[in-house]
């Protein structure tokens, strides 16, 4: 092996970005998931089919993962137990395979499937025989009157204080290009509320530095919408463009706004796990990762009079109510007005 070809041990960042260069690309072949696709009409072949009419009718591919996800874990369990025709799977099946995900223990913590993990797998399985019934794959649907378990209350979005905010904001350092990177990426984020998946699909061509904009590409449910950036954010975008990017970019054909040491798009696992780590480093202990600077970033509008619809606009809920618990959590701020200026102390 050539010295080129060698991995390396103690490269990190722009260092490792550079040895990449010298490296080919490629990656694993898919892997072989072992289910039974021999005919056209097996459980698999017919979930596969599922998934491509799907994806013909346009759906997210964030919407075509989470199903394929949530199928995975059913199709294996079904084969195990020689449920490959969908035509000999009953309502009994599915409720023992409920009681399964029910008892389903992590690998490594050994903690069950949170309930809302548990209603998205029973629900795609649900989709799944609905369409099956609905194309005469089956005589009738057997998930038709399968009872979910209730749904937890959800729980009120918790973000950070003002000044842990500015605490974690100051964490990057800024004398590294990827630092300058970092800072740029936590400034986005607290600027404009978007999601992980959405800071890391941000392609260049999104950022519109003249009208201070960023247009939202197939966020949540597939919709788009465009948001502002503020001037301090915008300001750390452009350095990062300017002095950063350039050395992380091997493949000039790469449209991502945010790359990697590699020089590859950041991933969603990655900026949650640098999330966690630039948290602990701010002496923040508080559960959650980027979702935080959305929290955030909602809260401190509303505590300074923004307007709860238009917080809904710059979030992108569907759903006025899913951005009403923010005006729950700006009950701190309005105690604390309510006690320095209602006469009635």
């Amino acid at each position: 092996m050539k010295d080129d070809d060698k991995k390396p041990t103690n490269k990190k960042g722009i260092g490792a970005a550079n040895f990449m260069k010298h490296r080919r690309k490629g990656g694993l072949a898919p892997q072989d998931d072992g289910l039974d696709r021999s005919t056209p009409n097996t459980l698999a072949s017919l979930t596969d089919a599922w998934q491509t009419r799907l994806e013909e009718r346009n759906y997210s591919p964030r919407t075509l993962d989470m199903n394929r996800g949530a199928l995975s874990q059913f199709l294996k369990w079904a084969q195990d137990r020689d449920l490959t025709d969908p035509k000999t799977i009953t309502k009994p099946h599915l409720e023992s395979f409920q009681r399964h995900l029910w008892r389903h223990q992590k690998k490594g913590s050994g903690q069950p499937l949170a309930v809302n993990t548990q209603r998205q797998r029973l629900g795609a399985i649900q989709r799944l025989f609905a369409h099956l019934c609905k194309s005469n794959h089956i005589p009738a649907n057997p998930a038709a009157d399968l009872d979910l378990p209730r749904q937890t209350p959800k729980q009120l979005p918790r973000g950070l204080s003002r000044q842990q905010t500015l605490d974690l904001l100051a964490i990057p350092d800024t004398r590294d290009p990827l630092g300058i990177r970092d800072r740029a990426i936590l400034e986005l984020l607290y600027t404009t509320g978007i999601r992980r998946a959405e800071l890391a699909r941000l392609d260049l061509a999104d950022l519109d530095p003249a009208d201070a904009t960023l247009h939202i590409r197939q966020g949540k449910g597939g919709k788009s919408r465009l948001v502002p950036v503020g001037q301090t954010a915008l300001e750390w975008i452009q350095k990062y463009q300017r002095e950063t990017r350039p050395r992380l970019q091997l493949d000039l054909t790469e449209q991502a706004l945010f790359l990697s040491g590699y020089g590859t798009r950041v991933t969603t696992g990655h900026l949650t796990d640098w999330m966690k780590k630039t948290l602990k480093k701010a002496g923040i202990e508080k559960p959650g990762a980027c979702h935080l600077m959305r929290h955030s970033c909602a809260t401190h509008m509303l505590e300074n009079g923004a307007d709860i619809r238009l917080i809904q606009q710059l979030l992108g809920h569907a759903k006025l109510d899913t951005t009403s618990g923010y005006t729950q959590v700006a009950i701190t701020h309005l105690r604390e007005v309510h006690a320095r200026t209602h006469p009635g102390k």
